[in-house]
């Protein structure tokens, strides 16, 4: 029997191995070529003898002879499957020896703390290395320095990761990585030389890397990254670009650490350069429009203190409104010219337009749920029409507003070999459009007050609205169906239906012993006219039964003997909406509108309301957004008639002046219960900032807030004096339990039969 045998520990010593091997054993044991009758596999545990049979160069049959065992041995050694294989030959039958390599059975860590156990294992994958992958030591040297990598971006410069191989039966093995994390290396110094015109406390102010303070266990911004250093030097750099330096320079930065691995010191080297202002802004290039059209888009003028972020905007400004005439590729760059004795410098702004461009085609990926027509009727920009950068804007924001998707992305690639055309790519990321909402709050009388609905904004992705809703409290249940298809008509005309049963029972609680029972239905058409604006117009019957008592308040036993104890209204409505938000999930600026006017057709009850909401959002800065809400009601009868007290306004709690008990402002009778009012008034002021370690993540916000409003009776005055106001803190968290709103509101002016109610909270699950 004659065999080639070669074990080795490297694949590519293997492959060496292999050849070297193959040619001694050609010149001293040479294989006299004969005809296959028969090939064993001996030694396989967990590969299959067919994956051997693959690679084998000749099958039963052909003939076998010294190139194809040399080739055998390679290809068999490449798998990295085996650590040793042998070739032998019995008369004409080849029998192929293997000892396979052991496989991974389990990855265990010791001493982790600092990260989650299947966040290391994921990158210990990406390299190769995971349960039930080949047993390669290369691997493990790679994971060890791997997970050092990883800590030193957690700031543990001090941790030591050592590997240990056990062997297991079956030719298995563990593989534990021992890991001592060491403490976290702080940074106890930034300095900053060569400063001259700005203090280094202003310039430290700058940097989101800092000393240790006491938020800084949570934000770790006293834990050095070096693409956190990258920023800051970015960041550094524009604030003095923006104050006119325009040559400034960072020379060089030093990081060191000490020898205990425990603190770091950071230097930052600059030179501010001279101020300069600007002397002259020119225009040269294919301009396309007049230059006067194009000079009002320059906001970088003559005279100014130069400024980076003026004249990267007049550059961006100028290509936008090349865009908005199809030409996506217009470039505009300005050119300096530095007059160093004068300490002024001249821009010439070339403007190349390119040519123009049209849509080729518009694709829609990640609408896993919802479907392709209700993203493509949101869009506003056509297939083969020209390319216009406010037909792609309006589009996605029109789809940020529809409050299906967590994240829209809009990309226009050019078509690969031409100039003039481009893809529209729209990327969506699905959220849950369904939600299970419960609401609760705390008060003296009703103790927990709950709400819940079902709501599904998006029923089998067609866009449609579908929920019901449930209030109950002690006090009063409600029960509402409503269903909203917003493309009744092909061109965007909407359609609401909604049916209700209301009841409200005072007497569990003692508060007035009667019952009101509400039992409705409205049909609404939206007619959009333009891009944002919105009117709308139904129709509503409601039929009302006030059950009475003799011990009932007086003026409901006033009301019922006046009108009677049970009433139908029919009402027609009319409204308008205009809705200009960037997002419907959290928006940072554009604005809410809604006006609306209800009356009753002259039948049992004759009346009608109006009111009007507006609703401005103002960004602040990148992260802080202003927003600002005012509302107004107002209700009367006709023909003799007043507004039925069912209908009144009511105020307190969240949506309206937070601190107060819900829907408890305005007039009492004399009892102390409220009554509400044909007249509201309500205003709100938040700022809204990211909460400290969340990053941009807009879905989690804080806010302070400042309320303001009341309800009052016919015959009283709206007066700034007989307004509640209350001020306060809260959060916006849309939770994986869903929608999450939270304030802890203070009063600030509250009267002794005033209700109060500190905290209130509304909560809800999506699915």
């Amino acid at each position: 029997m004659k065999h080639l045998r070669m074990p080795r520990s490297r694949s590519l010593v293997y492959s060496i191995a292999a050849l070297l091997a193959a040619l001694s054993f050609n010149s001293a044991y040479a294989i006299e070529p004969f005809v296959v009758k028969d090939i064993r596999v001996e030694g396989v545990q967990r590969t299959e003898p067919g994956t051997v049979f693959s690679y084998l160069p000749v099958k039963v049959g052909e003939t076998f002879d010294d190139a194809k065992a040399t080739q055998a041995l390679k290809a068999l050694y490449a798998t990295g499957f085996f650590k040793d294989v042998r070739i032998e030959t019995s008369g004409d039958v080849i029998v192929v020896i293997v000892e396979e390599r052991p496989a991974i059975a389990s990855i265990n860590f010791t001493g982790i703390k600092e990260f989650e156990k299947d966040v290391l294992k994921k990158a210990l994958k990406d390299i190769g290395l995971y349960e039930t992958a080949i047993f390669d030591r290369s691997s493990v040297d790679r994971a060890e320095q791997e997970l050092k990598r990883q800590y030193l971006t957690r700031g543990k410069y001090g941790a030591v990761v050592t590997a240990t191989v056990t062997p297991l039966e079956r030719n298995r093995v563990d593989v534990t990585f021992n890991v001592d994390e060491g403490d976290t290396a702080k940074i106890r110094q930034i300095s900053i030389i060569g400063n001259k015109i700005f203090s280094e406390g202003d310039l430290l102010s700058q940097l989101s890397l800092t000393t240790p303070g006491w938020l800084t266990w949570y934000t770790k911004s006293d834990q050095y990254s070096k693409p956190k250093l990258t920023g800051d030097l970015e960041t550094l750099r524009s604030y003095y670009l923006n104050r006119g330096y325009l040559e400034f320079n960072v020379d060089s930065t030093q990081v060191s650490i000490t020898p205990d691995k425990k603190d770091i010191y950071i230097t930052i080297n600059i030179t501010e350069g001279q101020q300069y202002s600007v002397s002259k802004v020119n225009l040269a290039g294919q301009l396309l429009l007049p230059e006067e059209q194009i000079r009002t888009l320059v906001t970088l003028k003559p005279g100014e203190t130069y400024s980076a972020a003026k004249l990267t905007d007049s550059t961006k400004r100028i290509q936008e409104q090349l865009g908005r005439l199809g030409y996506a590729f217009a470039n505009a760059n300005a050119q300096p010219d530095i007059n160093r004795e004068n300490r002024t410098v001249a821009f010439t702004i070339y403007v190349d337009p390119g040519r123009r461009v049209y849509v080729r085609n518009i694709s829609v990926v990640g609408n896993t749920k919802t479907r392709d027509e209700v993203v493509r009727r949101e869009m506003r920009e056509a297939e083969t029409g020209w390319y216009d950068t406010d037909k792609i804007k309006l589009s996605k924001d029109r789809l940020e507003r529809l409050g299906y998707f967590k994240d829209v992305n809009i990309e226009t690639p050019q078509v690969a070999g031409t100039t003039d055309q481009v893809d529209v790519n729209v990327t969506v990321t699905e959220k849950p459009t369904g939600s299970f909402n419960i609401g609760a709050g705390f008060s003296s009388a009703e103790k927990l007050v709950l709400s819940t609905s079902i709501q599904q904004a998006n029923v089998f992705g067609s866009g449609e609205n579908v929920g019901i809703q449930l209030d109950t409290s002690s006090l009063q249940r409600t029960i509402t169906f409503n269903e909203t298809n917003p493309y009744f008509t092909d061109d965007g005309i909407s359609r609401a239906v909604e049916l209700y049963y209301r009841t409200l029972n005072p007497n569990i609680l003692d508060l007035g012993d009667y019952e009101i029972k509400t039992l409705g239905a409205a049909l609404t058409f939206g007619v959009p006219f333009t891009e944002l604006d919105t009117v709308f117009f139904g129709a509503r019957v409601e039929n009302t039964n006030i059950d009475i008592t003799p011990t009932s308040p007086t003026a409901y036993i006033d009301y019922v003997n006046t009108y009677g104890a049970y009433s139908t209204a029919l009402l027609g409505t009319i409204a308008y909406q205009r809705d200009s938000r960037n997002s419907a999930l959290a928006p940072t600026s554009g604005q809410f509108r809604r006006v609306y006017f209800e009356a009753t057709v002259p039948y049992q009850l004759k009346y009608y309301r109006t009111g009007i909401q507006q609703t401005n959002y103002f960004p602040l800065s990148k992260d802080y957004t202003l927003s600002l809400n005012g509302e107004f009601d107002y209700g009367n009868g006709y023909s003799g008639q007043s507004l039925p007290i069912f209908k009144n306004f009511y105020s307190g709690g969240i949506g309206t002046v937070r601190g107060f008990e819900t829907s408890s402002l305005g007039p009492k009778d004399i009892n102390g219960d409220a009554l509400g009012g044909p007249k509201k008034i309500n205003g709100n002021a938040e700022v809204l900032f990211p909460i400290p370690g969340t990053g941009n993540d807009r879905t989690f916000r804080g806010f302070v807030f400042l309320d303001g409003g009341n309800v009052f009776a016919a015959s009283e005055k709206i007066t700034f004096g007989g307004l509640r106001y209350s001020t306060g803190i809260g959060l916006n968290w849309l939770s994986p339990l869903g929608a999450l709103r939270l304030s802890l509101g203070f009063p600030l002016n509250a009267k002794p039969d005033d209700n109060i109610q500190k905290l209130q909270f509304t909560i809800g699950s999506g699915f």
